[in-house]
């Protein structure tokens, strides 16, 4: 197997790597709060000062950190990956940070090493089972030699070239996090109603919404939800899609809004599940009737 630099050990990050090193990979880690290497180091990775010294010779660079601020963090500057990455490496960055990022992330790096951008979608469990999906841009040569390592941690999706891998992570992300605030506010609706909460679910499952009612009921009806995915992220995802998006994000916007107060009552580090409960407090603290009332045209 081959020697492996990981960048990047948060939630999502250290599972992943831990896959590779199960895999029979050799790992070079880096993160920058240093403790999260720990348990790799106690199963036999080697543990780098920085990043730089951690691309240092090896075949394959896999950055797997928070947005696009984290990205420069990692990548320039003299302890950064692009000073000390081998030409003739590829470097696969598997953070969400869109596609301006990863242009960004080319044109820093030495013009003789690859560049793969392969965001995955899926949270811890499927992180920990190698079942993320794993949307994949970037030549076709680099990629193809990317898919054995890229098929421990999932099913790789081949979305095109270099940028394609990010795009197609925030179209995925801006359909999940529309229909979670969706659902949020069509329970919210439903209260307002008075339509007792068990209908309401009974309901929603004979709606689109109903495979995503049957997901979150468990976590909606949690007094502490796992935190599968922290709500923080979900407001910078939001973020990238609607600055994105343009005028054509209305939806988008929304559930951004939605997301980031959340965040702003408190929630960050929470499952971003809790984005739905606190759809539900905010229809509970207005007044029944206060939206604005439908205009009815005289016959």
């Amino acid at each position: 197997m081959s020697e492996v630099a990981w960048i990047g050990l948060g939630a999502m990050g250290g599972r992943m790597a831990a896959r590779l090193l199960a895999a029979g990979h050799e790992l070079i880690v880096w993160n920058r709060t240093a403790a999260r290497a720990d348990p790799l180091a106690a199963r036999g990775a080697r543990v780098a000062a920085t990043p730089a010294e951690a691309a240092r010779g090896v075949a394959t660079v896999v950055v797997m950190v928070t947005g696009p601020a984290a990205l420069r963090e990692v990548t320039e500057g003299p302890d950064g990956i692009a000073a000390a990455v081998s030409p003739g490496a590829t470097v696969i960055d598997m953070s969400t940070v869109g596609p301006p990022a990863v242009a960004d992330l080319r044109a820093v790096l030495p013009p003789e090493v690859a560049l793969i951008d392969a965001p995955v979608l899926g949270s811890l469990n499927e992180a920990e089972s190698g079942t993320l999906s794993v949307f994949v841009g970037g030549d076709p040569g680099p990629v193809a030699a990317a898919l054995p390592l890229l098929g421990v941690l999932g099913t790789p999706v081949e979305a095109g070239p270099l940028g394609s891998g990010a795009a197609a992570k925030l179209v995925a992300n801006e359909a999940l996090l529309i229909t979670l605030t969706a659902l949020g506010e069509t329970l919210a609706l439903a209260d307002r109603l008075g339509l007792p909460r068990d209908i309401a679910w009974r309901v929603l499952g004979l709606t689109p919404l109903g495979p995503q009612a049957e997901r979150r009921r468990p976590a909606v009806e949690a007094d502490d939800p796992p935190k599968l995915f922290a709500l923080r992220n979900a407001v910078k995802d939001a973020g990238l899609i609607t600055h994105e998006a343009g005028a054509a994000g209305r939806l988008a916007e929304a559930a951004r809004s939605w997301l980031a107060d959340a965040e702003a009552a408190g929630l960050g580090d929470h499952d971003y599940t809790a984005v739905i409960g606190h759809i539900l407090a905010s229809g509970r603290r207005a007044a029944p009737g206060s939206g604005p009332r439908p205009e009815i045209e005289p016959d």
